[in-house]
């Protein structure tokens, strides 16, 4: 059979048997639909995070007293006068109800504000390096609240955008912290066994009988007050990651692994046992170990999210998913703008997109089945 170049093609079998793993694993990953989806998820979030003050808006600290509690504001594309290629929002007017003594908000449809690209706004910083004016929507002249306001005016849509940084940045720093943790320990265990096996899962299993979360509340509660923000998150994320042991798999994969035939040659070639350890049985387990880090991820995102919407997690004025739901815990405050359940929409699609491409690698980790 030849291609439109003239030249013999090779049949699908004996393509796939002199093909490398990595190209294996791809062509089998891009046949899970779900896991393309997640990637795709993940990589708008991620770009989110890199761009987030581009992005919003408003700066994170802007706050607009006359429309707390705002209600969120709907792009239109059709008015009176029919279809605009550039949408718009309609403008609230605010009213104090003198029975109820709440702020109710009304559509004025007489004040069209079109949205803009490019606009210039509020000036900040792009990741402290330089200072400019520029962001990508706004509407000159008026306000934009896509998401609402919280309980002091401030825009949730860019709230949320800022707190995706920080919360995926945890995750992602947790993870790899954990996970160097994770394959030196287990390494060490499933490669020398004896005593040395013994002793790191007795100590495993007193982690593991010991419930997470209250460890982490725990620990979290210990920390003084007067800590700067950024000592709170870096802590934080030492606690995620140093608490979530789970050496006991790649313990399993090194005991399998550690009888092969190239570990052996490389003990007859005077290897040390670390280098054979490092060059030999955690390469040997990639595939697997791409996989346990993408699930990885989602367990330290939740676990922010819960210490943050507990209160003893990140602290005003760092930003992530968990502290914006703090104001969810009053229960009076969701009744009257519902909309501060925004972010924890993003901590479901977060976590079932990163799950989704979890599954994905697991199957693509093993192309021949």
């Amino acid at each position: 059979m030849k291609n439109k170049s003239g030249l013999k093609s090779i049949p699908w079998e004996e393509k796939a048997y002199v093909s490398s793993q990595y190209q294996l694993m791809w062509w089998k990953f891009k046949k899970h639909k779900l896991a393309i989806l997640g990637s795709t998820i993940l990589a708008v979030f991620f770009s989110i995070a890199i761009f987030c003050e581009f992005l919003s808006p408003y700066v994170v600290y802007e706050r607009y007293s006359d429309y707390i509690y705002c209600p969120p504001q709907r792009l239109h594309f059709f008015d009176n006068k029919g279809f605009h290629i550039r949408p718009f929002v309609y403008e609230y007017k605010s009213e104090v109800d003198l029975e109820s003594w709440k702020r109710v908000y009304t559509i004025d449809k007489s004040e069209r504000h079109p949205v803009c690209l490019f606009v210039r706004g509020e000036k900040y910083k792009f990741w402290n390096l330089f200072e400019t004016d520029l962001h990508l929507l706004g509407t000159p002249g008026s306000h934009m609240f896509l998401f609402g306001t919280d309980s002091l005016g401030r825009d949730l849509f860019s709230h949320i955008l800022y707190a995706t940084r920080i919360s995926l940045s945890i995750g992602l720093i947790a993870v790899a912290i954990n996970f160097i943790q994770n394959i030196l320990i287990g390494g060490i265990s499933g490669y020398y066994g004896g005593s040395i096996d013994m002793a790191i899962q007795r100590f495993h299993d007193f982690l593991s009988s010991i419930p997470r979360l209250p460890l982490w509340m725990t620990l979290s509660a210990a920390l003084p007050i007067y800590w700067s923000s950024l000592k709170v998150y870096f802590i934080i994320t030492l606690i995620l990651a140093l608490t979530s042991f789970a050496g006991r798999e790649i313990r399993g994969k090194c005991l399998a692994v550690r009888e092969e035939d190239f570990v052996l040659a490389a003990k007859v070639s005077g290897a040390t046992n670390l280098y054979i350890i490092i060059r030999h049985l955690i390469p040997s387990l990639h595939s697997w170990l791409i996989v346990d880090l993408t699930l990885a991820i989602p367990n330290m995102i939740l676990g922010e999210t819960a210490l943050s919407f507990l209160g003893l997690g990140l602290r005003p004025p760092i930003i992530s998913w968990g502290v914006l739901l703090v104001e969810a815990q009053n229960i009076h405050a969701v009744a009257l703008a519902p909309w501060l359940l925004i972010p924890a929409v993003f901590v479901i699609v977060a976590i079932l997109a990163f799950n989704f491409l979890g599954d994905g690698l697991r199957d693509a980790a093993d192309p021949y089945t």
